[in-house]
């Protein structure tokens, strides 16, 4: 990072400042001064730093009689807060360009000490000299006020979250109070440890966060006492905060605007003079010196940030002095892309972005713990901490979109960082670390992640400083040596493709050669290093120091030294100072350009060319043009940089070479160049030739600067007949490529025209021109480019507009693509049925149907390309196994029994019954499925599960069976086709089911169970509802089904029925039959017994309605049909007979339902 002094602006009749204060949101500088001097200033801006500023807002404001110690600002609510040595404060507010009194108070009593506005504005903290604070809203009402008894104060500050209060005292104790004014504790000053005497605080700035922190958990509490001993704390109560010596007698400290700089100003006693020195201190939140700035003047009384960091002003004597601070970004630049980190308020990581300048794209990524950003050639290192536990670190090799291609994980911080095309070098102050990295050209990422990393990928060393490699293959990977400590630490490294400078603290610089590092060299100069450079053939070094002097070291030059002795390298006459940046051209060893404050100096020889005023960085310097990038402008708005922040600036010779060309013409301009030859000229000289179509200049200049290309296009024009022919080919050269093709299209070369824009890749307008005339070559070309765009299209995702295109140009397989994409099925099945049979593109439209579970157009599409294995597989995958089975059986293929039978048994193991049952019942297994019906059917009657659920799996049951009679009688329709009549066919199909069924209980009397439960829940039903004759009647029929429900229940419900409907002869049959069972204990039929007494002594055993009932009783072999509506035997001829499970309903109560009573069916 460097400063210099940039500025300096005096106030009127030499009164003394004692307060600056620079508002960060709008510009405006507040200085308050002796008898009541209050200003207010306003710098105008460029955009570009370099331009001279001069003041575009210069108010006096009138107010104050005493002289003005304080100056806050208010940003959010654009307020000046303002006091005097009288205790006077005035709240000044902008009213149309100007400043205006707003409010005024005075305590009289005692002096104000120090202001505070909290981090959202809302709330100001005034402390008094004797102890008064005073915490009011920025609409002017006091919140609260105490008196701090006994205490005299001096400082105050509040915490980012408006909580905690610092009180500082004058005693040099700082107090902490909660923001009620509520004392919590003292702060403990681990700073001032062993140090004696009267110290008072200098300043306390606690930078609220307010654009986030340079990394989590930053030091953000800078606290510094007149003695110049300082410390900065993340928290209040932070036990072990970063401690400074600053050396220096403090009067002011401030952080800049994001946190990453303190700024502490001061004076330091000067050894040769009796005055003090005014100087300006700089350090990170980790208390790293970045540097110092010595100003000039007898007295520095304060000192303040601009809002983005990149000045600071300072109040000295009567003068405002400015000084520019460059800061150390962290960016790089590689392939037309210039890398760049910033932080956000919203998130922990750095944000890195990739902007690549030619394309105006860019991208981001997020990195936690950037260390620092290097780059070369076509790829840069990002230096990362690997994590806050660890003390490992992280090398990751990225390509300028930023894709990481290889990370090396080291142990020593990589506080220095070089790169060249070959090699990686890492420093910290004791140690370098050395990776041959190696990169596989053109590969994607994904290739780069597949590439197996068994191959030895790229060497790695690591020496320490003091150490003298050989070059011989020493410097194995070994951390132990790299932890050694050195008295002279590194302070700067360089690297070209032979040779490696590390600069020491001392001024020794070593010479090490690549890529096998071997010292060859010491030199000793008396500079310490900040940044080191290496020309392109490595014979020169340029060294900027600390202080920003740019000095120049010959590495080969053979000098005789004062005691007569030959020394091998001398420093060069060239001294710069307040130097920022500088870049050696990449092809000629004696031309670099540099920065020096604002402007931009380029030397040839060490003779510089007169200065261009900018304050970019410098990207890079090739072919006579520099590229410079101006980060000032592009971090204030990081996420949308700019094309207008890319400057290339031309040096001498190209701008002259230019000229000449333009004024004075082609034979002057050449004869320039062969006394000053360039590539780049030449080049430029080739290029005026053709437009002027000189081909004969043209050809030697190409030759000259070596472009084959460049001399195959002349060979071409000189064989070209027409004039205009090879102006249309020269402007097509120069890339203007409208005006080329609108010169085609006037000769009527339409087809000069569509090539042009074949080349260029431009679809578009290749259909445009196609589309305007006709041709015989046309209809292939036109296909190319309709599937050309649909590619297009497609590479953008949007499909579809891509599905017209490849319409359009018969690309089926892109189609097929995009109509997955757009899940545009219908099309995707049309797709298929247009294909011919076994066309190559069917397996890969049937694999997209089964992705998204379409079974029947899978099926077809594989059927179509002669896959019937295929198709039975998707079937099987996706669970439609009738569809498998059906498949199999017309492709006579043998497995699908075995697959089914295993899956099923699989089920079954898995205790999922009705999984199965659904299995065999998709494949039209329905006998297998009825079996495991029926086996749960059985369990839940033993169960005791409720009758009616009992009664639907009995339902089930049969209908399965129901369907395997159809199956079996399809069967044996299909087999007896023609001859005989579909009766005897039906006949066969059944006897042959006879044959393969020898459980006959389910097939002879599939609706047994179903009966008998619905008779048992009809018999109940009819009871509660009060129909007992009927009730009883159906509780008769119970008596067949002894074999399905227990007998208790039945002859129970029996005994219940001819009670309730005073049939007694019937009750005592059942009471007989209950107390004969032998399923019941002796205690269960004493009690049956004993209800039978009680019934039979009131009652007599006998029926009184006798008729009816016999007939049901006696049963016998002319057993009527049984209503399954009201359970009464029928005796008309016209009934309802289901044509589902074969039963009978009255002719008159079928009218009553929709739906079979027995099976639900619907009823026809």
């Amino acid at each position: 990072m460097f400063f210099y002094l940039s500025k300096k602006i005096a106030i009127p009749n030499n009164v003394k400042l004692k307060c600056i204060s620079w508002n960060k949101d709008q510009g405006f500088i507040a200085c308050g001064g002796e008898d009541g001097l209050l200003k207010v200033l306003k710098l105008e801006t460029q955009t570009d730093d370099a331009k001279l500023r001069i003041l575009s807002m210069n108010q006096t404001l009138e107010g104050h009689s005493g002289s003005v110690q304080l100056a806050t600002w208010n940003e959010q609510y654009q307020k000046l807060t303002t006091s005097d040595q009288n205790g006077l404060i005035i709240v000044w507010m902008l009213y149309k360009g100007s400043w205006y009194e707003e409010m005024i108070n005075n305590r009289n009593k005692s002096v104000i000490r120090s202001m505070s506005w909290n981090a959202d504005g809302q709330k100001i903290c005034i402390v008094y000299e004797d102890g008064a604070v005073i915490v009011g809203s920025v609409e002017g009402n006091r919140i609260w006020g105490k008196d701090l008894k006994g205490l005299q104060l001096c400082h105050v500050a509040w915490s980012a979250d408006s909580k905690v209060l610092l009180f500082g005292m004058t005693n040099g104790e700082i107090h902490i109070y909660n923001n009620q004014g509520n004392f919590i504790m003292k702060m403990k000053l681990n700073c001032l440890v062993n140090v004696t005497g009267a110290i008072s605080i200098a300043g306390i700035h606690w930078y609220h966060g307010t654009e986030g922190y340079v990394e989590p958990d930053c030091p953000c509490l800078a606290i510094c006492f007149d003695n110049g001993r300082c410390q900065i704390m993340r928290h209040e109560n932070d036990q072990n905060p970063v401690l400074i010596d600053t050396g220096i007698c403090v009067v002011s400290v401030q952080w800049n605007h994001i946190g990453s700089v303190l700024a502490v100003a001061g004076s330091q006693k000067a050894v040769t003079q009796d005055k003090d020195i005014n100087i300006v201190q700089f350090y990170t939140p980790f208390g790293e010196h970045l540097g110092s700035l010595k100003v000039p003047g007898k007295h520095m009384s304060a000192l303040s940030w601009e809002g983005g960091g990149l000045k600071i002003a300072l109040a000295v004597d009567s003068f405002i002095y400015f000084a520019n601070i460059r800061p150390d970004y962290k960016w790089g630049y590689c392939l037309n892309t210039v890398v760049y980190a910033y932080t956000r308020p919203n998130r922990p990581e750095y944000c890195v972005v990739f902007w690549d300048t030619k394309n105006n794209e860019k991208y981001v990524k997020y990195v936690k713990s950037l260390i620092s950003i290097t780059t070369c050639g076509d790829f840069c290192i990002l230096a990362t901490k690997a994590d806050e536990d660890h003390p490992q670190f992280v090398l990751v090799l990225c390509n300028s979109i930023g894709t990481p291609l290889d990370p090396k994980y080291i142990d020593i911080v990589p506080l220095f960082v070089a790169m060249t095309k070959t090699h990686v070098i890492a420093a910290s102050k004791e140690a370098f670390y050395t990776w041959q990295y190696r990169v596989a050209k053109k590969l994607t990422a994904l290739e780069i992640n597949q590439v197996t990393r068994s191959r030895k990928e790229g060497r790695e060393r690591i020496y320490h400083v003091d150490d003298t490699p050989s070059g011989s293959g020493d410097g194995i990977l070994d951390y132990s040596k790299a932890i050694q400590g050195t008295r002279d630490p590194i302070c700067a490294i360089t690297a070209s493709d032979k040779t490696l400078i590390v600069g020491r603290e001392s001024g020794t610089f070593q010479r090490y050669s690549l890529p096998n590092v071997g010292l060859i060299q010491k030199y000793s100069l008396n500079c310490r290093a900040y940044q080191l450079s290496l020309n392109c053939n490595s014979s020169r070094l340029a060294i900027i120091d600390i202080s920003g002097i740019l000095t120049f070291f010959d590495l080969e030059a053979r000098v005789t030294d004062s005691t007569g002795q030959q020394v091998i390298g001398e420093l060069l006459k060239l001294e710069r100072k307040d130097v920022w940046d500088m870049k050696w051209a990449k092809a000629n060893p004696d031309l670099f350009a540099m920065m020096e404050k604002t402007r931009m100096y380029v030397f040839r020889n060490l003779d510089p060319e007169e200065p261009i005023q900018t304050s970019g960085y410098i990207c890079n310097f090739e072919d006579l043009e520099i590229k410079s990038v101006l980060l000032d402008e592009i971090l204030k708005n990081p996420e949308h940089p700019n094309k207008d922040y890319i400057i290339n600036f031309e040096i001498r010779s190209l701008r002259d070479s230019r000229a000449l060309i333009e004024k004075v013409g082609i034979e002057d301009a050449s004869q320039f160049i062969e006394d000053n030859p360039h590539p780049r000229l030449w080049r430029l000289l080739a290029e005026a030739a053709l437009q002027k179509l000189d081909l004969h200049t043209a050809e030697q200049a190409f030759v000259r600067c070596k472009d084959y290309q460049g001399i195959k296009f002349v060979k071409r024009l000189g064989n070209l007949q027409s004039e205009s022919m090879k102006q249309a080919e020269v402007v097509a050269y120069f890339g203007r490529f409208e005006e080329a093709e609108r010169m085609y299209l006037d000769m009527d070369r339409r087809d000069l025209a569509i090539g042009l824009r074949l080349k260029l890749g431009d679809w578009f307008r290749v259909l445009q021109l196609l589309k305007t005339g006709s041709g015989d070559a046309d209809d292939s070309l036109l296909e190319q480019a309709h599937n050309a765009i649909g590619d297009y299209f497609a590479d953008r995702q949007k499909w579809l507009n891509a599905v017209q295109y490849y319409v359009q140009g018969r690309n089926q397989e892109r189609l097929a693509e995009c109509y997955y994409m757009l899940e545009d099925y219908e099309g995707l099945e049309n797709l298929a049925n247009s294909l011919p049979e076994n066309h190559k593109l069917l397996p890969e439209i049937a694999q997209m149907f089964v992705r998204v579970g379409m079974c029947e157009q899978a099926v077809a599409a594989f059927l179509k390309c002669n896959q019937p294995k295929a198709a039975v597989d998707t079937c099987v995958h996706l669970n439609q196994w009738n569809k498998a089975v059906e498949l199999a059986k017309n492709h006579s293929m043998k497995e699908i029994g075995s697959l089914l039978a295993r899956y099923a048994s699989h089920l079954l193991e898995k205790n999922k019954t009705l999984d199965a049952i659904e299995l065999y019942r998709k494949a039209n297994y329905f006998f297998d499925a009825a079996k495991l019906m029926f086996k749960i059917a059985d369990e839940e009657a033993k169960k005791r599960t409720k009758p009616l659920r009992v009664k639907k799996l009995y339902v089930l049951s049969a209908l399965l069976i129901e369907q395997h009679h159809e199956q079996m009688k399809n069967a044996q329709r299909g087999k007896v086709k023609g001859k005989s009549s579909e009766a005897t066919s039906a006949l066969a199909g059944l006897l042959e089911e006879d044959v393969l069924s020898t459980t006959s209980r389910f097939t002879d009397n599939a609706w047994r169970g179903a009966e008998a439960y619905h008779f048992f829940i009809l018999a109940q039903r009819q009871l509660y509802e009060g129909y007992v004759d009927t009730a009883l009647k159906t509780a008769l029929h119970l008596r067949d089904y002894e074999d399905i429900i227990p007998a208790v229940e039945i002859y129970s419900l029996l005994a219940l029925c001819a009670c309730a409907s005073r049939a007694f002869g019937t009750c005592s049959k059942a009471f007989i039959k209950l107390e004969s069972l032998d399923t019941l204990s002796s205690e269960q039929k004493q009690q049956y017994e004993d209800l039978a007494l009680e019934i039979f002594t009131k009652h007599t055993p006998k029926d009184n309605r006798k008729s009816e009932l016999d007939s049901l009783l006696e049963g016998g072999e002319g057993k009527l049909p049984t209503c399954v509506a009201t359970g009464s035997p029928i005796t008309e001829y016209q009934f309802w007979m289901c044509n589902v499970c074969k039963h009978c309903v009255l002719g008159q109560e079928i009218t009553n339902y929709n739906f079979c009573p027995l099976c639900h069916s619907p009823v026809g």
